[in-house]
C-alpha cells in the first residue's frame, strides 16, 4: 500500500509541477487521472520494488546528484578529446563485476556507465559482469576503479533491500 500511495504523490507532483495550471477543475481532473493510473498500475501489478523503487530512498536522491556531477565532468573530458586536433581517443572494451547483488542495482550500475559520456554498456551477463565500451584508455580505468560500483553497490545492499531479496526469492 506505500508503494501504490508514494506512487501516486510522485505521479500527482510531476503532473502538477509540468502542468503549471492550478485551477480547481484541473488540478481535479490531474488527481483522478492519478488515481486511475495508479489504480492500473496496481492491476498490472507494476507497482514492485524494481518497478517504483522508493526502499531507496534518500540514498538514491544523493546517488543522483553525484552521478549528475561525474557526468558534467565526463562530458567536459569528451569534448576535450572531441575538440583536440589530434582527438586522442584509444576505443577499447572492458568487463567489470557489479558489486551490487540485486538484478535492479546491476541494471542501475550498467545505465550509469551508459548515462556517463565516454563508456556504453554493452552487455551485462547474468553473473553481473557488464562489457563496457570506453573511448579512452583512462575512461575504462575509471570504470575499473570502481567508485561507481562502490556506490551503487552500499546504495542498493542496504538491510531493506536484502530483505526484499529474500522475499522476491520465496
Amino acid at each position: 500500500m506505500f508503494r501504490l500511495i508514494s506512487l501516486g504523490i510522485v505521479l500527482f507532483g510531476t503532473w502538477l509541477l509540468m502542468s503549471g495550471h492550478y485551477d480547481s477543475i484541473l488540478i481535479s481532473l490531474g488527481l483522478a487521472s492519478t488515481v486511475l493510473v495508479v489504480y492500473l498500475a496496481h492491476r498490472m501489478d507494476l507497482t514492485d520494488h524494481e518497478g517504483h523503487p522508493v526502499h531507496l530512498g534518500w540514498k538514491a536522491f544523493f546517488y543522483w546528484l553525484w552521478l549528475s556531477w561525474e557526468t558534467i565532468k565526463a562530458n567536459i573530458a569528451v569534448a576535450k578529446l572531441i575538440l583536440s586536433p589530434s582527438m586522442p581517443i584509444s576505443p577499447n572494451m572492458i568487463k567489470v563485476k557489479s558489486l551490487a547483488r540485486s538484478e535492479l542495482g546491476r541494471v542501475i550500475f550498467a545505465n550509469s556507465i551508459t548515462l556517463t559520456p565516454g563508456t556504453v554498456s554493452v552487455e551485462l551477463e547474468e553473473d553481473g559482469t557488464i562489457e563496457v565500451h570506453a573511448i579512452t584508455y583512462g575512461m575504462g580505468e575509471d570504470v575499473l576503479e570502481g567508485t561507481m560500483n562502490q556506490k551503487v553497490g552500499s546504495m542498493m545492499d542496504s538491510p531493506e533491500q536484502v530483505e526484499l531479496e529474500k522475499e522476491s526469492a520465496v
